[in-house]
C-alpha cells in the first residue's frame, strides 16, 4: 500500500508544536482531561488550548466528549498512545526536574514506576520485562512473543491471551522506556498485567501525576511471581 507523503507530513506537523506535544504527553496517563486542565498544565490560555485540541481531535489523535460545560479529551486509541510514546522514546530526553523538593520527589517517583497510557513504565516495568524474559515467559528470539509458558502464566493470573493480535493491537510489544532506555512490556498483555496489578491492589495510582506505588502486598506478590526485588521501585 502506498502512503501519501503529504498525509504523513500533515500529521507530523501537529506534533511540531511544543504545547500540542505537552498535551499529548499529559494524556499518556490514560485519563480524560478537561480543556481547562490541559491549558493550566501547558501554561497557555484556554482559547489557545481549545484551538490545539480541535486540531488534534480532527486528526484523530484525540477523542472528545462533552458533559455540561466541560469538554473532556483523551488519546483516541492505544495506537495513538503508541505513536506518542514511540516518538518520545526516539527523540525525547527526560525533562530536568525543578529545584523544589516536591518537584524532585515527583520526578524520582515517575522514573521509578509510572503508567504509560494503559501499561506500566519506569524502572519497575523494565525489571518486570527482564524477569519475564529470564523466566521464559517472553521470547525475543524471532521478535518479541509470548511463550507457551507465558500464556499459561497469564491464564493463572486470570487473563486468557487471545490466539492472535486483538484488532490492530499486538498481543505483546517491546516499548523502549524513555527514562530507562530499556524495554518494557506494552500491547494487550502489558495492559492486562497493569489491570491485574491494579485490581489486586498490588499497585496504587497517584492523584496528581502518573506515578504508581507498589503496595506491601504487591512487593510480596511480584517477588513470588517473578523473583524481583521491588523495594525502591514505586513503593
Amino acid at each position: 500500500m502506498l502512503i501519501a507523503a503529504e498525509s504523513v507530513a500533515r500529521f507530523a506537523s501537529l506534533l511540531a508544536d511544543k504545547s500540542r506535544v505537552s498535551i499529548c504527553l499529559a494524556l499518556l496517563d490514560g485519563r480524560a482531561w478537561t480543556a481547562g486542565e490541559l491549558a493550566r498544565h501547558t501554561g497557555i490560555s484556554p482559547s489557545t488550548a481549545s484551538e490545539h485540541l480541535s486540531k488534534l481531535v480532527e486528526a484523530g489523535l484525540l477523542s472528545e466528549e462533552r458533559q455540561g460545560r466541560h469538554r473532556y479529551v483523551r488519546l483516541a486509541a492505544p495506537e495513538a498512545a503508541q505513536a506518542v510514546e514511540d516518538l518520545a522514546a526516539l527523540a525525547g530526553s527526560p525533562a530536568a526536574p525543578r529545584s523544589s523538593l516536591r518537584a524532585v520527589r515527583a520526578h524520582s517517583e515517575l522514573a521509578a514506576a509510572r503508567t504509560c497510557y494503559d501499561h506500566l513504565a519506569g524502572r519497575l516495568a523494565t525489571e518486570i520485562f527482564d524477569a519475564m524474559t529470564a523466566k521464559g515467559l517472553l521470547s525475543e528470539r524471532d521478535g518479541l512473543a509470548l511463550t507457551a509458558e507465558g500464556r499459561a502464566w497469564f491464564t493463572e493470573l486470570g487473563w486468557v491471551p487471545a490466539p492472535g493480535a486483538s484488532g490492530r493491537r499486538p498481543l505483546v510489544r517491546s516499548c523502549l522506556d524513555w527514562t530507562e532506555r530499556r524495554p518494557h512490556l506494552a500491547g494487550a498483555a502489558g495492559a492486562a498485567l497493569h489491570d491485574h496489578l491494579l485490581a489486586r491492589s498490588w499497585i496504587t495510582k497517584g492523584r496528581r501525576h502518573r506515578a504508581v506505588t507498589v503496595t506491601p502486598d504487591g512487593h510480596r506478590a511480584l517477588t513470588g511471581l517473578l523473583g524481583i526485588d521491588t523495594e525502591g521501585l514505586g513503593g
